[in-house]
């Protein structure tokens, strides 16, 4: 069967799609209905992910600390869920890893910080974990937390040294003014 560009697999003819003046209004009101429920879908995924999360790490803890488990099992869980669920992504040594310090982490101030932690995404959770020394300064950014907030912190955390030498030359260049004149 000849398929030209009209035409889809199934043989069919394509059906040009002009919406009237009154259905683009309408179907913008449907999208429009979309896109203002998916950031609910996201924050309700991003609750389950965060409690999952917990779940799995509060387990390999406990596993680890009764001495259940050694450090080659964690590796074995990952490979066994990667073999056995390929479906099922996420969930490699590294992350498991991970999961087991966010848990340790936070289990002392869980109560507190619980609805903090589940606003925050994955990623900006272990951009604060891994730049944060202290859990005063990682509950400060947690309780602080606003989206440009983690990505200005993850930008000028690393350039903190060359933020400082540029204060000091303006510094100097600001001396160098006031002694001339």
């Amino acid at each position: 069967m000849k398929i030209d560009n009209n035409t889809d697999i199934q043989g069919m003819k394509a059906i040009e799609f002009l919406p009237t003046l009154e259905n683009e209004q309408r179907f913008t009101d449907v999208v429009g209905m979309i896109r203002q429920t998916r950031p609910n879908v996201i924050r309700i995924a991003n609750t389950a992910l965060f409690e999952l999360y917990w779940k799995v790490g509060g387990y390999l803890s406990q596993k680890i600390a009764d001495a259940e488990w050694g450090d080659g099992i964690v590796r074995q869980l990952a490979d066994y869920i990667c073999n056995k669920f390929p479906d099922i992504k996420g969930f490699s040594d590294k992350n498991l890893w991970r999961m087991k310090q966010f848990y340790e982490t936070y289990v002392e101030n869980a109560e507190k910080l619980s609805a903090l932690l589940r606003q925050i995404s994955w990623t900006n959770h272990l951009t604060i974990k891994s730049r944060c020394k202290t859990s005063v300064e990682r509950a400060f950014y947690l309780r602080s937390f606003s989206p440009t907030m983690v990505a200005e912190y993850q930008l000028c955390l690393p350039n903190k040294t060359l933020l400082q030498q540029k204060m000091r030359k303006i510094e100097d260049e600001m001396d160098q003014l006031d002694s001339n004149t």
